[in-house]
């Protein structure tokens, strides 16, 4: 069954110079956890507002659970659960405050639902009675998905959940992710770390409002069609110019404390031609060892494609 599907959807804000997004599509099976990854800009929150009735497009068509995103609205409100990019709880309630509120307007209770939340809610239950704009933000995270899935929604959208957290919080949050996908919920989460797309079944890149590529991250992967190589050396400035300006070397993108690289010709030769040209500059310390593409690699490739 196929609980989010987007056909040719378009959207063009009065202000913008280019569309939002244009020509996006694609489905999620039920119960899978997809990412939508991309820079700021890219359409991510775009996608995410429509498919939860909040915008409308200007043309295309999406469904969320079985219902139109336009016709079948307050259907889809009851249905999904929508955690924003922007911390967007009522800052001056507490913690308990604001969940029972979420509670309310959905016509249930917290003890209904409690067995979904548990797991992530407990870690807050300490500070139930601090106001939510005194939380940091790892807690405010745990409370806005608390406040997300007190209705045990079906599909789940979070927007950027772990911008502006710490490194535990963000480990954490994925584990939760995890755990909620076992209970048979439909998640859509959208993150501008290329790290974080290993950890979804599938993922869309996208880049000025245009799908790049859908595939798992190992298929992502896999596609890469070059060898690639990493290498540093003493003076990685120079390095740069230095292999930016030589025939040998296809593309590079500085990565870490190394470059990447790919060459034009993919044999011995080349590789050697290319350090004994580096010799030959007065490069020193010269260290190359060829890697596996990351996510990251794919998307700036495909990036230059477009």
């Amino acid at each position: 069954m196929i609980d989010v599907s987007m056909e040719g959807i378009a959207k063009t804000y009065p202000t913008a110079m280019r569309p939002a997004v244009e020509d996006i599509s694609f489905s999620v099976p039920k119960g899978e956890l997809f990412g939508l990854i991309g820079p700021d800009g890219a359409g991510k929150t775009t996608i995410f507002r429509i498919l939860t009735t909040l915008i409308l497009a200007d043309k295309g068509h999406a469904t969320v659970n079985g219902s139109d995103v336009v016709k079948d609205y307050l259907a889809i409100r009851r249905k999904v659960g929508y955690m924003p990019g922007r911390f967007s709880l009522y800052q001056d309630l507490t913690v308990e405050e604001n969940l029972n509120f979420f509670a309310t307007v959905f016509n249930t209770s917290i003890a209904e639902n409690y067995d979904l939340i548990r797991d992530i809610y407990e870690q807050i239950v300490p500070f139930k009675k601090r106001r939510a704009g005194h939380l940091s933000g790892g807690m405010k995270q745990k409370l806005a998905l608390s406040c997300a899935l007190i209705h045990r929604p079906e599909v789940l959208f979070l927007d950027e959940p772990t911008t502006g957290v710490d490194a535990v919080s963000r480990k954490e949050f994925w584990g939760m992710l995890g755990k909620l996908k076992q209970e048979g919920i439909t998640i859509l989460v959208s993150t501008p770390y290329m790290d974080e797309a290993q950890l979804c079944e599938r993922i869309a890149l996208l880049q000025e409002g245009r799908i790049l590529s859908i595939n798992t991250p190992a298929g992502i992967v896999s596609d890469y069609p070059d060898a690639l190589w990493a290498i540093k050396a003493d003076n990685m400035i120079r390095l740069l110019a230095d292999l930016r300006a030589t025939e040998w070397v296809r593309s590079i993108n500085a990565f870490g404390e190394y470059h990447h690289i790919s060459l034009e010709n993919e044999n011995d030769y080349a590789l050697e031609a290319l350090l004994e040209y580096l010799r030959f500059s007065g490069h020193t310390h010269v260290e190359v060892h060829r890697v596996v593409p990351s996510v990251e690699d794919c998307f700036i490739r495909l990036m230059g494609n477009v």
